[in-house]
């Protein structure tokens, strides 16, 4: 690690498993268009979620969404690389898909707060991963050149993030095939 100035983490996945039904935060989300008498622009969440600025329903569908993260922050599961986190000595930041609060609940949960001194969630700057602007904006907060810092994640919208933002990544697990 000796050639890095910082390390970065994704959230979900990396350091905590949060406890999330996905199926059921599309569900609610939906219902958001719904009682907006508004067609969805897509089925997935994410299509959702990127559409909902454009019909003024945001707000409306980031709570949803936020809602469920914050539940699933509280009873998330603490991974392996969370005691990497404590171990390591180099200054550490969360870059992650979900929104900010979340992240910051998981870390509480999970006595992790104070080895972190930057985190950015879907809501902090206007795009989230993989726009490499989350990922620039933790760099930033660290005072670190992203290619002088680490991403570390589970994904390869993770992946994609860092090689947009110029920065080195590493795989938790085992890497994905065809990637």
């Amino acid at each position: 690690m000796s050639e890095y100035d910082a390390i970065v983490y994704d959230l979900d996945g990396t350091l905590v498993d949060l406890v999330v039904d996905w199926d059921a935060v599309a569900t609610d989300v939906r219902a958001v268009y719904d009682d907006a008498n508004l067609d969805p622009p897509g089925e997935g969440l994410w299509a959702m979620l990127e559409g909902a600025a454009e019909v003024g329903l945001h707000a409306e569908v980031e709570a949803a969404i936020a809602a469920h993260e914050h539940e699933g922050a509280r009873s998330s599961e603490r991974l392996a690389h969370a005691d990497e986190l404590l171990e390591r000595s180099l200054p550490a930041g969360v870059c992650s898909l979900n929104c900010e609060r979340a992240c910051r609940i998981a870390l509480e949960e999970h006595a992790l707060s104070a080895a972190v001194e930057a985190v950015v969630g879907r809501d902090t700057v206007g795009t989230w991963k993989p726009d490499p602007e989350p990922l620039l904006a933790t760099a930033r907060r660290l005072e670190v050149e992203p290619g002088r810092a680490l991403f570390v994640g589970d994904s390869e919208r993770d992946l994609r993030t860092a090689e947009r933002a110029g920065m080195d990544f590493e795989y938790v697990g085992e890497r994905p095939s065809g990637v």
